[in-house]
């Protein structure tokens, strides 16, 4: 996108222009200034991403922008779209600008879209609602919008409701919405954090199209310095409230000049693949390395350590029956060893999560078989089942979703405990409490307080000490870092790997980063359809993939390095282009 844009654009009057920008949150004990003297600008056609730590005030600034903020938001400054000052329009005025003049992309498709109500409706309202259109006519745009956003069958697919999409098809309505009475300016929030990787490089070529298509300017909010690479034209750097640098996106990534900035791309997880590939020459893969069982004279524990801590073999699931029956897994044979981290990656809808409740024995198996810690489930009565769960630990994508709101912290991980350690006093439980909270670096005296008074990365540590506090011998982390910015997500996997070394629990790591499973990981499974892909050591398979499928895994993940991403952009298009000419021949 830096190498289309003319002289013409980079001199065009800004659609965004925030001037001296400032935010304070009144509170029952305090003023809290989230935002300070933020000046910048978004001009047509270009995009801007807006980067930083959780906190920072990135997202404060989007919805500051869009006059968004509750009722507790002082906002100072100026805040002018489209010659609109937002911080002095009431609201009839904003009412007039969003949809229209200005549009968001949220984060997660889930809650931007009523469950009740068919998509294809959704989008003929807000045409409807900014436009002087019958319902007809605006169905019919409806269908056209579908259609640009790339959704298959967009008649059809404009009959049905959110659940019935998957999390790629939900974002590209969203979109939609979006750009449904093309606004002058679209502000994106987090739009590709939940998207695996595949997805997001779609939904991003889909933005960079129609930006480019419409001179629609793009104030992009964003964790993922890969996706800032991809895609921006210019980068802000926010740290505590302010723009601490600011500059075209090679200078930013490639040269950065503030230390914040310097330390923020230090703790960037990169792929490594794409360029060690080109250099390296595969390697025979060693046949424990990739997968076979262990070799005995190498379990310390003596034969104990050879059996797997949850074994999968030949596992199906089918969810429903007849023509509507849907194969979730089919055949998948997986195990986990003694304190070794297995990583499972693939795209929404291969069957990861399936499989990770399957090892947890939340889901039974249509066919085949699963042990844990060398228990056959089927054969176990529901009370041994339990006891055997008692040994697994589970942290999620979501700790606010995880964690009960009317619970203290501390309560919340004292919950395993009440339900599988009766016989311990209420003095007991505290102890464990404070002793597995210290471990996942948080102060005692945050057990007293709310998971809502907590950050992400906080939050997310306290779901881990909750997982970790009957000091399981396997931990389930599903997607555990998604959500997290870099620097976060960085000190939350180095608490789990020293927790690891401590304790010797073994790992099932779900996850979509391909970056962070490299670097985590002993082990990689690459799941598709519900099937296991590729299972081998993360080297060999990341290194040298064996299936085409895992290569345009690998080569859909952004790194941060515009210059790199701009030449592997161009060579996975080439990829799909020449892909698309054979299947039509």
């Amino acid at each position: 996108m830096t190498a289309t844009r003319t002289t013409a654009d980079a001199a065009a009057e800004p659609i965004l222009e925030l001037d001296d920008l400032g935010v304070v949150f009144t509170t029952e004990s305090a003023r809290v200034p989230a935002v300070r003297g933020v000046s910048l600008h978004v001009r047509p056609g270009e995009t801007l991403a807006l980067v930083g730590e959780s906190g920072s005030g990135k997202s404060t600034v989007a919805l500051a922008a869009t006059g968004l903020l509750s009722g507790n938001a002082a906002v100072t400054g100026r805040a002018v779209i489209a010659g609109t000052d937002i911080v002095g329009a009431g609201e009839g005025g904003l009412a007039a600008l969003r949809g229209r003049t200005v549009s968001m992309v949220f984060q997660e498709p889930a809650t931007a879209l009523d469950p009740l109500t068919r998509i294809g409706k959704q989008i003929a309202e807000v045409i409807r609602n900014h436009r002087d259109m019958s319902t007809k006519d605006a169905a019919a745009r409806a269908v056209d919008l579908l259609r640009r956003v790339g959704i298959p069958e967009p008649d059809r697919r404009a009959a049905a409701y959110p659940f019935q999409l998957s999390g790629g098809q939900r974002q590209r309505v969203v979109i939609a919405m979006a750009i449904a009475n093309d606004p002058a300016l679209l502000i994106a929030d987090e739009p590709t954090t939940a998207l695996d990787v595949t997805v997001q490089a779609e939904i991003l070529d889909l933005l960079r199209t129609l930006a480019a298509e419409t001179g629609t300017g793009v104030l992009l909010v964003t964790h993922n310095m890969g996706v800032v690479a991809d895609f921006a034209d210019r980068v802000a750097v926010m740290y505590q409230g302010r723009i601490v640098e600011t500059g075209p996106v090679e200078d930013v990534l490639l040269r950065p000049a503030h230390d914040y900035t310097r330390r923020l791309l230090a703790a960037v997880p990169r792929l490594t693949v794409a360029e060690a590939a080109k250099r390296a020459p595969a390697a025979e893969p060693d046949p424990d390395e990739a997968g076979g069982e262990p070799r005995p004279d190498e379990a310390p524990g003596g034969e104990r350590d050879t059996v797997p801590v949850v074994d999968l073999r030949d596992v199906s699931v089918v969810f429903g029956r007849g023509k509507r029956a849907v194969r979730a897994l089919d055949g998948v044979s997986l195990a986990v060893r003694p304190g070794e981290t297995l990583g499972l990656v693939g795209e929404s809808g291969s069957g990861k999560s399936t499989a990770a409740r399957v090892a947890l024995g939340l889901i039974p198996p249509t066919s085949g078989g699963v042990s844990l810690f060398g228990t056959d489930l089927a054969r176990s009565r529901s009370r041994a089942r339990r006891a055997l769960r008692s040994g697994i630990g589970v942290v999620l994508q979501d700790p606010v979703a995880s964690l009960d709101a009317r619970m203290t912290v501390g309560e919340c991980v004292a919950e395993p405990l009440r339900v599988h350690r009766r016989a311990l006093s209420a003095q007991e439980r505290r102890s464990r409490v404070a002793a597995v909270l210290d471990r996942v670096r948080l102060p005692g005296e945050i057990a007293r307080r709310a998971p809502g008074e907590l950050s992400g990365g906080q939050r997310q540590r306290v779901s881990l000490a909750r997982a970790l506090v009957l000091e399981p011998r396997l931990l389930v982390a599903d997607e555990p870092t998604s959500a997290l910015d870099v620097s976060v997500q960085e000190s939350v996997l180095e608490v789990i790997t020293e927790l690891q070394d401590e304790l010797g629990f073994a790992c099932l790591f779900v996850s979509h980063d391909l970056a962070v499973v490299q670097h985590f990981a002993r082990r990689v499974a690459v799941m598709r359809a519900g099937r296991i892909e590729e299972l081998g050591h993360t080297g060999q398979t990341l290194l040298h993939p064996e299936t085409d499928y895992t290569r345009r895994l690998l080569a859909a993940v952004p790194v941060p390095d515009p210059v790199v991403q701009r030449g592997r952009r161009a060579e996975r298009l080439a990829a799909l282009a020449a892909g698309t000419t054979e299947a039509r021949t």
